[in-house]
């Protein structure tokens, strides 16, 4: 018996949709970026060709959800290139393990970002919260910025360098908060990450290294775009960056327990971590697989239609995959509609006394999973974590900025290649 709480919603995923959620397509991207991952992507990877784009690996909505691993892409990148042929490209894989180290270290930059944004979407007056549905609707008047908040809205994407770029006309051209701003992205973008997306809104505004900010350059846009933007006169040209009165000290990393073995657990899948295979749990302990859907908790505001597509249907593919490669009965839950108490009833219902997660990291997932989690504990059940060693051995490195962590990684890829 499935518990499929899904079923309101069309399920198959659209073949024609610019990101499909399987493991199978992200493994067909990795072998297609393969043998552009070295100087080829290093020579263009700035550069912003539009939708369509084949000069960059376009595979963050597999890594970030982990439905391809770090690991992994790192791994091929190595087998068919040198460290230093492919630096640009691994250094890139390693800001997304930079930025999840650091904002374990400093949760409260995700709590603080998250109740700003909930106190000003509250708080905004007429005037404000017209400026800010221009932004949001692409109706600034800038047409390089309008084009891309269309495109993100559309396509749930945008390039590494757009996104830089609209962070920095958000805040200091159209002089918007930049806590809105990161709400935006968490809404739209299919590869929305709490640490990725939070600490890079604040790089760009100056508070993340202090007093260095990110400004978009007209002349930077029209090279970078190839000629299809040139926003000369519409950008502001001197802004000072940023500052906050609130400090983040980094605290220690939170530990994670193995599962104990030999008791009768359920594997819980969430979007944060959907490649249990790597992972390796106690597989023959395990009697059935939660496929755990969160979205709608990304804001208090309404998320677009293809994250949330992406992302709750990256969560029961990949418990699917499981459950068939396993012969392990899949029980769909999605936040919105799961009390707390069903996490306790699937645990009864598979005879399990413990539900084993691979880490959650600072974000939604984490705290829409808290009242279950408590409610399991209070029913005397365990609930265990596996932390990856790709993440053990690379967040304690991620104390400061990115240069001294950077000294680390042909370290952290020692025996990949």
């Amino acid at each position: 018996m499935t518990l499929d709480l899904f079923a309101a919603e069309p399920r198959p995923v659209p073949v024609a949709a610019p990101f499909v959620p399987t493991r199978e397509e992200g493994l067909r991207r990795l072998r297609d970026f393969l043998p552009r991952a070295g100087s080829a992507y290093a020579s263009t990877r700035n550069h912003d060709q539009g939708p369509g784009r084949r000069n960059v690996s376009v595979l963050s909505p597999h890594l970030r959800h982990r439905i391809v691993t770090e690991e992994e892409v790192v791994r091929a990148v190595l087998a068919r290139h040198s460290l230093e042929g492919a630096e640009k490209f691994v250094q890139e894989v390693f800001w997304r393990t930079y930025w999840k180290g650091h904002l374990e270290m400093r949760p409260s930059l995700w709590t603080a970002a998250r109740g700003r944004a909930a106190r000003l979407h509250a708080d905004l007056d007429a005037a404000a919260t017209d400026r800010l549905a221009a932004a949001e609707e692409g109706r600034t008047g800038i047409a390089c910025f309008d084009a891309w908040a269309a495109e993100l809205v559309e396509t749930g994407f945008l390039h590494n360098h757009t996104r830089m770029w609209f962070a920095s006309i958000w805040i200091f051209t159209l002089r918007l908060p930049w806590e809105l701003g990161a709400d935006f992205f968490l809404r739209h973008l299919i590869d929305a990450d709490p640490a990725s997306n939070t600490l890079s809104w604040r790089w760009v505004a100056g508070l993340h290294t202090k007093g260095k900010h990110y400004v978009a350059r007209a002349d930077n846009i029209a090279k970078y775009t190839n000629g299809r933007f040139d926003p000369r006169g519409d950008l502001a040209r001197d802004p000072e960056p940023l500052t906050e009165a609130t400090d983040h000290p980094a605290g220690p990393l939170r530990r994670s327990e193995p599962p104990r073995p030999g008791l009768a657990s359920v594997l819980l899948l969430t979007e944060d971590d959907l490649h249990p295979e790597s992972l390796d749990p106690p597989w023959s302990d395990i009697r059935a697989v939660i496929a755990f859907a969160a979205p709608d908790a990304r804001s208090a505001r309404p998320v677009g239609e293809p994250a949330r597509r992406f992302a709750r249907d990256a969560v029961r593919l990949a418990a699917e995959r499981v459950g068939a490669a396993r012969g392990l009965p899949v029980e769909c839950v999605e936040a919105a509609a799961a009390p707390s108490e069903i996490f306790v009833e699937l645990c009864r219902r598979h005879g399990a006394t413990q539900v084993v997660s691979a880490f959650l990291p600072v974000g939604w997932t984490g705290e829409a999973l808290a009242p279950a989690r408590s409610a399991l504990v209070a029913a005397g059940f365990g609930f265990t974590e596996i932390l990856r060693p790709w993440d053990a051995r690379a967040w304690p490195h991620a104390k400061r900025g990115f240069f001294p962590f950077k000294e680390h990684i042909p370290a952290l890829c020692a025996g990949l290649a």
